[in-house]
């Protein structure tokens, strides 16, 4: 573990608890496959998780209601460990209190008497687990493992009282990492809901007017998006081969959840110095996703903070320059918002990929408060962003720290010989 991170409640130990050391087992010495598959209609089992319900490197998955699903399913039950099969590289484990049914690219995993299955969960939640699933996967578009293969992984396990221990502490990082994204959830929302009051009644609850964009506050003007807009231009295009060296190149998977340009890390592109002040962004600029794709929408937008060098934008971007008279970062909060989403959703074409028309985003109508308002409602929405981000750094925390702990943890680097470790029954009742 890196010296960041401390383990000060925790002592090294070489020696087993009570003379007793870790042993040598394979997984299938250890565990067994849930091996019925079911149809779920001929079931009273009214949840189902799939690959889509579990996120990396998370254990607790979400579900989907069974409703009219007919094909084969996997039975699980609360407690059973679900082990991703297809696609390994992914991630995906965790354990459902809850029993339902599952992929069948889901293995359901039952720990063998002596063995804490939360322990277990965090045992193949490891990067030594993945590498050994990936390692034994077949199929080139989607690889999968095979439980006769996957079975095999090697390792070394505690003894029992040291598995709960290992896995009291892991899961006690895990709660923590979920309070925290409940917080975050909770913040959105309520951004949503103070977001919703401010556009449609201003800072000062004003009577409102129905307009083309929506209901909006009665003092405020509707102007066309060209009006404030000083320029604006479609993003470039480069051959693959033009990567390496050069220019950082913003794309949207650049941008937050808070809608801030992050450059942190991104690619590079080689262009001339005029191609570099041509499709250079600035300080307040506004950036529009001009088609969907897996991080964004069509017609997201950006804010473009200062930058530490000359970045250019991509070709699937809109760069639109506002008028120097006009609160950028209220506009960016604008076309999240209720009246400016339902704006860029008027003009979105749905074809084989949603997108939308840089013509048709300067045509749209949309509204104007006085710029002391805007400053007012740009300050208390961004100050919601603030704190989301904020959260996301804590979890990203979290993350590191957990990653750390089960590296020592796991291994038997660290040993969790303090007997001071109270091992709750949540974590008892899985052997």
């Amino acid at each position: 573990m890196s010296e960041e991170v401390g383990l000060d409640e925790f002592q090294d130990n070489i020696e087993g608890e009570q003379g007793q050391k870790w042993r040598e087992v394979r997984l299938e010495d250890v565990s067994r496959k849930r091996s019925e598959n079911v149809d779920p209609q001929e079931f009273n089992l009214d949840r189902h998780v799939g690959l889509e319900h579990i996120d990396p490197n998370t254990p607790y998955p979400e579900w989907e209601p069974v409703d009219s699903l007919s094909s084969t399913k996997r039975r699980f039950e609360a407690g059973d460990i679900l082990f991703a099969k297809l696609r390994p590289n992914l991630e995906k484990s965790a354990q459902p209190g809850f029993e339902g049914v599952a992929s069948t690219d889901i293995f359901p995993i039952i720990a063998e008497e002596g063995i804490n299955s939360k322990y277990l969960l965090y045992r193949l939640s490891s990067k030594s687990a993945y590498d050994y699933a990936r390692r034994t996967s077949a199929g080139t578009r989607m690889p999968r493992t095979s439980w006769n293969l996957f079975s095999n992984f090697g390792f070394d396990l505690p003894p029992l009282e040291e598995q709960r221990r290992i896995a009291t502490v892991l899961d006690d990082v895990d709660q923590a990492i979920q309070k925290t994204e409940e917080i975050i959830e909770k913040t959105k929302r309520l951004k949503k809901g103070v977001a919703q009051n401010l556009f449609h009644y201003g800072v000062d609850e004003e009577i409102t007017k129905q307009t083309w964009p929506g209901k909006i506050p009665k003092s405020w003007d509707v102007i066309q998006f060209s009006e404030i807009v000083e320029s604006n231009r479609n993003g470039l295009y480069k051959s693959e081969d033009a990567y390496g060296e050069g220019y950082p190149i913003a794309k949207m998977g650049n941008a937050l959840e808070n809608r801030v340009l992050d450059m942190s890390s991104a690619d590079r592109l080689e262009l001339t110095e005029n191609e570099g002040e041509k499709y250079g962004l600035q300080k307040d600029d506004l950036i529009f996703a001009r088609r969907a794709q897996e991080v964004s929408a069509a017609g997201d937008c950006c804010y473009v903070p200062k930058l530490d060098e000359l970045t250019v934008f991509e070709s699937s971007l809109i760069r639109v320059r506002l008028t120097e008279d006009v609160n950028p970062k209220f506009y960016v909060q604008y076309f999240e918002g209720p009246v400016g989403s339902n704006s860029i959703e008027r003009i979105v074409t749905e074809t084989s990929i949603s997108g939308i028309a840089t013509s048709d985003l300067l045509d749209l109508k949309v509204a104007l408060p006085s710029i002391e308002e805007q400053n007012k409602i740009a300050s208390i929405l961004w100050d919601f962003d603030e704190q989301v981000k904020a959260l996301r750094n804590e979890a990203e925390q979290y993350n590191y720290f957990k990653q750390g702990l089960m590296q020592d943890l796991l291994s038997g680097t660290v040993r969790t010989t303090d007997t001071n470790i109270e091992v709750p029954k949540e974590i008892a009742q899985h052997g």
